[in-house]
């Protein structure tokens, strides 16, 4: 009797010992988790630091190269997939590489709208000096300055960059309408008023004109207000046509 009971003190012995030693290695486990926890995190924002100032997206060598020897890469970048799952941005991996990008559902919030760029031909920066300087002005005063005749969509480039616009009419036969420049020109050349545009001094100092100009050259001095000979322009009134000077059909 006394042995067997010996022999079921020894077994309950042998448990508690057990017990004791898989308790010790769960804490020394929990213990090595808790000295991990601040260097996981660490490769963590590694990771996330290196995507964010990529402009390409990057491969997972290129990661795990930049990271302290023994990092897991493969389960880092999951981590960090999860953890910006259903954010602004998210962590995409695009031709076996890894690359931030914006949520598909927020894509419309990044669309820009570029005005396209028209380069002026010469006689549409001819035209419009003229218009400048000696405004109020017709098309055939325009053209009679120029000397030659105004081609088909001149006036129109002009309109169309919102430079010059129609601002009266003559009170001459036909009433043609007169030309003008708009407040859009002067935001574009820095002018407070076309009575600011630069005069012969100005001209001849930026180089545009000789140093003794010809006898008689005289630089007009635009005003925006209307002529003694002008009337003001009423919206929706007939036009003429800007390629031909005769009247716009309705």
């Amino acid at each position: 009797m006394n042995r067997m009971v010996r022999l079921v003190e020894i077994e309950q012995e042998q448990e508690t010992e057990m017990a004791d030693e898989c308790i010790a290695a769960e804490e020394a486990g929990a213990d090595a988790d808790d000295r991990d926890a601040p260097r996981h995190m660490e490769h963590l924002r590694m990771v996330e630091a290196l995507l964010f100032a990529s402009s390409e997206p990057l491969e997972q060598k290129a990661l795990a190269a930049s990271l302290p020897e023994g990092a897991d890469v493969d389960g880092l970048l999951v981590e960090l997939q999860q953890l910006y799952e259903g954010r602004g941005v998210t962590l995409t991996k695009v031709a076996g590489k890894w690359q931030f990008r914006t949520a598909p559902d927020l894509a419309f919030l990044l669309r820009r709208e570029q005005p396209e760029q028209k380069r002026l031909s010469r006689a549409a920066i001819e035209t419009l000096a003229i218009i400048a300087y000696h405004q109020p002005v017709t098309r055939a005063e325009v053209e009679d300055i120029r000397g030659v005749m105004l081609s088909k969509g001149t006036l129109d480039a002009l309109m169309e960059v919102g430079w010059i616009k129609i601002r009266g009419r003559r009170r001459t036969p036909g009433r043609p309408v007169t030309y003008g420049t708009t407040d859009a020109f002067l935001i574009q050349f820095g002018l407070e008023s076309v009575s600011h545009l630069p005069g012969v001094d100005e001209l001849k100092a930026a180089g545009f004109l000789e140093a003794i100009p010809p006898s008689g050259l005289d630089v007009p001095s635009p005003s925006a207000d209307l002529a003694p000979d002008e009337d003001p322009y009423v919206e929706g009134e007939e036009v003429e046509d800007l390629a031909t000077g005769e009247p716009a059909p309705e």
